[in-house]
């Protein structure tokens, strides 16, 4: 039978509190606040929903503001479990809280609790907000995994004319800025290279002519670099458009949504379309991990990607 504790019964619903965080403790890093927790109780037994199913389950919940009720805790023992008592606790919290108010309901359950996430999924419940933890040596260890080593970078274009390349070189680079020295390579390997100092130290420039000469050449064109001495990144372009982009850590800026995470991996069906590498080499190659340190150097990888494409660095 699903009833309101009254005073009287507090010292059954401190017992199944504690049997609760005693099967289901807080994450180590936590201060105990158990016998805190317990004192709490006696005014929220007589001002907010506490509900008990006999002397084997309890629902505790409260309103926060006036639309929004908040399931404290909910705890069965595990010899009643099976006979939907859980289900009868929150379907009686939850009438409760309607009467006074509340339009929706929220609760936390850890991320590790996976049987009480399935129940609560089954219920309805979705998730609104994570709540997150990292250490703080690991944290500082991957902030200061940044770094300042050397941003640099060259351009390779699927030709041998090298008159029509420097054409667009001489054409582009003035609107990208002033730029101390360009050298245009010899063809080698049906690929010319392109080295510029603005570009090298500026990978927005690196792309923007990299991208001209694609669309001005209607050529396969290579944007390949390193990032401040820790990563590398490749653009591929093919008659102007961007068809595959690579950064070998892509979150090293910042977090992403998965999807881009996933587009930031190298593609190696494109990549041996439209270059001749060997796919299997690629994808070995042009790994992508969560940290600079999880990767060969930056300086290794960039030459090792280089050389799957067939081109010179």
């Amino acid at each position: 039978m699903i009833r309101q504790a009254t005073t009287a019964d507090l010292p059954l619903v401190r017992e199944l509190w504690r049997a609760f965080e005693e099967e289901i403790p807080e994450p180590s890093w936590h201060d105990d606040e158990l016998e805190q927790d317990l004192e709490w109780l006696a005014g929220v037994v007589e001002n907010e929903t506490v509900l008990l199913a006999d002397d084997v389950g309890l629902a505790v919940a409260l309103m926060k503001g006036t639309r929004l009720g908040f399931l404290e805790m909910l705890y069965v023992r595990p010899a009643a479990r099976g006979a939907g008592i859980s289900r009868d606790l929150t379907r009686e919290a939850a009438a409760q809280l309607r009467a006074r108010g509340a339009e929706v309901i929220e609760l936390e359950v850890l991320a590790s609790n996976a049987h009480a996430r399935d129940v609560y999924d089954r219920w309805g419940f979705e998730s609104i907000e994570l709540t997150l933890a990292a250490p703080i040596d690991a944290l500082e260890r991957r902030l200061g995994e940044r770094s300042t080593g050397p941003t640099l970078g060259t351009i390779h274009v699927q030709t041998d004319d090298r008159g029509a390349i420097e054409k667009v070189v001489t054409k582009t680079l003035p609107r990208l800025g002033k730029s101390a020295a360009t050298k245009v390579g010899e063809p080698q390997n049906g690929w010319v290279a392109i080295e510029d100092e603005l570009c090298s130290r500026e990978p927005r420039h690196l792309k923007a002519l990299a991208k001209e000469l694609s669309y001005s050449l209607a050529a396969v064109v290579l944007a390949l670099g390193i990032e401040e001495g820790a990563v590398v990144r490749y653009n591929l372009y093919d008659r102007g458009s961007d068809v595959d982009e690579y950064l070998s850590v892509p979150e090293y800026y910042g977090a992403l949504p998965p999807g881009d995470v996933i587009a930031l991996g190298a593609n190696p069906t494109v990549v041996a379309r439209l270059t001749g590498a060997d796919p299997q080499r690629v994808r070995e190659t042009a790994r992508t991990a969560k940290s600079p340190a999880d990767l060969p150097s930056a300086q290794d990888l960039y030459e090792q990607i280089a050389d799957a494409m067939g081109v010179s660095v």
